[in-house]
């Protein structure tokens, strides 16, 4: 079974993902807009809008869109969580997701983690991203 979120936006769907590529190192595996669909007579004024997108970091995929013709709404009661072993790349993807966007908890220890942090980015996607090393490794 293969489980991955998938990620609505206002119209900057393909400017996020580029940041994800770039922040997580994966991958843009597919992307259609509206206009290159099927359905191109159907949206022409959202032509240049994703109607999806996937982006394959390592073993997991991430899929997206631009609402189109549907209202947007923020995400509410979801996160997208990140785990890394590594502290160090932990807190860089955190710092890199915090930018421009609204912090929650800053990325610091807690019982479980020797660094956890909550941010919602500047394309309003709300992540978790903890570390996994054990506390004596954090960096």
């Amino acid at each position: 079974m293969d489980l991955s979120p998938y990620l609505n936006f206002d119209g900057d769907c393909a400017e996020a993902f580029a940041f994800y590529a770039k922040v997580l190192e994966g991958e843009i595996t597919l992307q259609q807009t509206f206009g290159e669909s099927p359905m191109a007579e159907q949206f022409p004024d959202i032509a240049d809008k994703m109607m999806h997108i996937s982006l394959r970091i390592g073993d997991h995929v991430i899929m997206g869109s631009d609402t189109g013709p549907s209202p947007y709404q923020k995400p509410a009661g979801i996160s997208v969580t990140l785990g890394f072993e590594d502290f160090d790349r932990c807190q860089q993807v955190f710092e890199a997701l915090a930018e421009g966007g609204d912090v929650t908890m800053p990325f610091a220890a807690t019982f479980w983690s020797p660094g956890f942090g909550l941010v919602t980015d500047r394309f309003g996607i709300p992540w978790m991203v903890d570390c996994t090393a054990e506390v004596a490794e954090a960096g």
